[in-house]
């Protein structure tokens, strides 16, 4: 039977935030603080800020009574090495190579398990999001940058360095604007909100109408590929700026996926706002945790 009072240490690092949270077996978020990404910072400075958003939230937790966390789960921006025991964000310069999984560990004493950010949301959404009782789904973070994770049969794909499922580096325009990772025309390089605000001079907060449908027919365009590779029928989508842009995003995503899959119709894949909304972050760092430890959180 599953002790329902235990609690996980969630923390979620992204490149505007840094995140951490306390999360029940049942997926519920009891205590949160967060503060900003210090941008430009080094190394150090980046750490010490993660550790202050920890030391607060265990302490807020012990405080209202909540029991003390078995195990920490913590999705990272990529890429990085298996394990989380090496790490270098794209959008947090101060880390390049940073021993994210043992720092981690030093500083609270449990036992750590890291992913991608975008794999433990993939993990959340399956656990108790819109993904919940699938098999085989994507999901994906469209927000600062653009990342995502795939389910396939049950089970969350890893990779050979355990970034597969990075789908912000499919190529969706050619022809389109150089991206971080050197290349040209990737999803990230054209929707993120790093892309939108270099691309147009404004932030995606205050995106166009032209703007919001052409972001949503690229992230239809690379869920079809991978929709069309893998046979698949369901994306969900987070991240500030999806969800941000809303409606009109999604249903423009959906045109290009239905006329870029070679499913029939009545069967083709469909695309939905993830289900855990400002949650999801943490609940999915949580899921990290829990399935580190051998929970099976994907039925």
């Amino acid at each position: 039977m599953i002790d329902d009072e235990r609690v996980a240490l969630a923390i979620d690092i992204g490149g505007t935030k840094m995140a951490a949270g306390l999360v029940t077996r049942r997926g519920e978020v009891v205590a949160r603080n967060q503060r900003p990404t210090p941008a430009g910072a080094d190394q150090d400075t980046l750490f010490a800020t993660l550790a202050a958003v920890v030391t607060t939230v265990r302490r807020e937790g012990e405080q209202d009574g909540h029991p003390l966390p078995v195990v920490c789960g913590v999705g990272c921006g990529g890429p990085m090495t298996r394990h989380g025991d090496s790490v270098s964000p794209v959008n947090i310069p101060g880390w390049r190579g940073f021993p994210l999984r043992t720092r981690v560990a030093e500083l609270t004493g449990l036992e750590v398990f890291v992913d991608n950010d975008a794999k433990a949301l993939a993990l959340g959404e399956g656990w108790r999001g819109a993904a919940r009782g699938m098999m085989n789904y994507l999901a994906m973070v469209v927000s600062t940058g653009v990342g995502g994770g795939i389910v396939l049969d049950g089970r969350l794909l890893d990779g050979t360095d355990g970034n597969a499922g990075h789908i912000g580096h499919i190529v969706v325009e050619p022809d389109g604007h150089r991206c971080g990772c050197g290349a040209v025309g990737c999803l990230e390089a054209e929707v993120s909100g790093t892309a939108i605000a270099r691309i147009t001079g404004r932030p995606a907060s205050e995106a166009t109408g032209e703007v919001i449908e052409r972001a949503g027919m690229l992230v239809g365009r690379a869920v079809a590929s991978v929709a069309n590779l893998l046979d698949l029928r369901l994306a969900v989508v987070a991240g500030s700026v999806a969800l941000g842009f809303g409606q009109r995003f999604f249903e423009a995503a959906q045109r290009e996926i239905d006329d870029c899959t070679f499913f029939a119709c009545e069967r083709c894949t469909k695309i939905l706002p993830a289900g855990l909304g400002a949650d999801g972050p943490l609940v999915g760092a949580a899921a990290v945790g829990w399935s580190g430890l051998g929970e099976q959180l994907l039925r």
